[in-house]
């Protein structure tokens, strides 16, 4: 057995079914192996893509996604990815080929030193110089970026290293880090302190992030939420921890959340931050959050805690323990005057838009979208004003709703639809992207072409960079800079290139039947909606 043999015979030990990627003559001795391996091997067309589609697998599926590239070029191309898996504390084991390790350092051909460019949003990074150290490095790659806070692992191997002998195999039965121990289970002496701030609280709210999703707590978030009747808001990336319409769901908080569940934050005087980070998207003015009230925050990564604000009670621990902890305890607290109250505001704050009749209403849009697909559908945004517009219209029943979040990467839609429906085949899912988001990616749809990958896409068209010109519209009195994208294609002749169903939109009346049509083909479909090119997200 050669190293590469041992790399695939790894990714075999841990469940792998697909590596995304591009080869390259640095990565050539593991795609070599890679073919004697029942793991399929996906060809992305740029690797960028390669992280974003993996990031769709860990996302939908729960298990670490799984990328592997060339070094020099290959391996800097996946740096976005990584920083966007990173960002959203997706859990990814990123291969990268390297040179000879006895030419390290020497500036030579398709050399970089990635582990080094990386290190700032990774979890931990190898650099593999003994072939008999894989089994261990992978164990360890993969323990580390499914467990605390989840996130990226990168591992470099030299191509000297991937074409070695290996004396003996085995793979590691379990992990030992010495500086690596997550905190899982909860303090109980905290967990009772927050009982007990609920039980005198009169106007309880809690904000659910990202790490919800993560931990797989959203069972135990929405029965605490419904057994105790306190008010749920989300974050961007928490968004579908609970459904859209439950009675306990007062909307997204944020620059660009609803302003009712901003409101009802502000306005409580117990706050339960749980897997969020307290960043400036979520709330902009973190002084605010601890005015007049308690603040809790609940992390699984200690570092997050007091990062951007003290809470009054932290504590550090899995989402998903907590809550089960949680259920042990009895809430005594009547909060039904404060339910009222945010219904009321839920009912009069709504923003009023006044689309023009002559485009495709993207809030309308998404909504009408939303309620046509079936209720464990994945919707994946981009980024920009689509994503604001998803964020804000599109209604979550028993699915998913994935986007970049914490990096704000544009072009990671495509991509990771593609890989949520590698992941989960018997699932509609549905990428939706603004024009120019759309052109950083569309070359996928080779892959899903070549791979049988029959996710659909949704390109909201209005001719510019939305999110940039509607900023240069506020900032600089529509002084519009590089954001024009005139000359961008004709999306029906893509379409035919790639052979595949196209479908456009102009206005809304045009939008039911276009809709239905969309959603009854069993292949991968493009569909254009024309929207006002001066619409605002609100």
């Amino acid at each position: 057995m050669i190293g590469a043999d041992a790399m695939i015979k790894c990714l075999e030990e841990e469940g792998v079914q697909a590596v995304f990627g591009y080869p390259g003559v640095a990565i050539c001795p593991f795609y070599n192996s890679l073919l004697d391996s029942e793991i399929e091997s996906i060809l992305v067309r740029t690797e960028q893509n390669a992280a974003h589609a993996a990031s769709g697998v860990a996302r939908v599926s729960g298990k670490v996604g799984v990328c592997a590239v060339t070094s020099g070029p290959g391996a800097t191309n996946l740096i976005t990815g990584i920083a966007t898996a990173f960002a959203d504390s997706i859990p990814l084991v990123c291969i990268t080929g390297q040179v000879n390790s006895e030419l390290l350092g020497s500036d030579v051909f398709q050399e970089a030193d990635i582990t080094g460019a990386v290190e700032s949003f990774v979890k931990y990074s190898y650099l593999v110089k003994n072939p008999e150290d894989i089994p261990r490095v992978f164990k360890e790659a993969f323990y580390i970026a499914s467990t605390g806070r989840k996130g990226p692992v990168l591992i470099d191997v030299p191509i000297d290293v991937q074409n070695a002998t290996i004396n003996k195999f085995k793979y590691p039965s379990d992990v030992n880090l010495r500086t690596y121990k997550p905190t899982v289970k909860g303090h109980a002496v905290q967990i009772a302190k927050v009982v007990a701030a609920l039980n005198k609280a009169k106007r309880p709210i809690i904000c659910a992030g990202g790490g919800v999703l993560l931990s797989d707590g959203e069972k135990e978030l929405r029965e605490f939420a419904s057994r105790n009747q306190i008010p749920v808001v989300s974050t961007m990336m928490g968004i579908g921890a609970m459904p859209t319409k439950h009675p306990m769901y007062f909307g997204m908080v944020g620059n660009n959340g609803k302003p009712y569940a901003n409101r009802a934050m502000n306005e409580s005087d117990l706050l339960i931050m749980i897997g969020a980070r307290v960043a400036d998207r979520a709330v902009s003015q973190p002084d605010l959050i601890t005015n007049n009230k308690i603040l809790v925050h609940i992390d699984v990564d200690p570092a997050e805690i007091g990062k951007n604000v003290g809470p009054h009670i932290p504590i550090v621990g899995d989402v998903k323990h907590i809550f089960f902890d949680f259920a042990k305890h009895e809430i005594e607290g009547n909060y039904s005057e404060w339910i009222e109250t945010l219904k009321g505001y839920k009912e009069t704050m709504e923003p009023k838009r006044n689309p023009k009749p002559e485009f495709v209403d993207p809030a309308r849009f998404i909504t009408m979208l939303s309620e046509k697909m079936e209720d464990d559908g994945i919707y994946v945004a981009d980024v920009g004003q689509n994503q604001i517009w998803s964020c804000g219209y599109h209604v979550v029943k028993g699915g998913q709703f994935l986007t970049s979040g914490g990096m704000g990467t544009m072009g990671y839609s495509i991509p990771a639809a593609m890989g949520a429906k590698y992941a989960m085949k018997e699932k509609q899912v549905i990428a939706v992207c603004g024009d120019g988001s759309f052109q950083m990616s569309m070359m996928e749809f080779a892959t899903m072409k070549q791979h049988g990958i029959k996710a659909k896409v949704i390109v909201l068209k209005n001719s510019y960079l939305g999110m940039v010109r509607e900023y240069q519209h506020y900032t600089y009195a529509d002084n519009y800079s590089v954001v024009d994208l005139s000359g961008s294609p004709d999306l029906e002749h893509i379409a035919r290139a790639y052979e595949m169903p196209f479908i456009r939109v102009h206005n809304m009346e045009e939008a039911e039947e276009a809709v239905d049509k969309f959603l009854s083909y069993d292949e991968c479909v493009l569909m254009e909606c024309l929207i006002d090119p001066m619409d605002l997200v609100k």
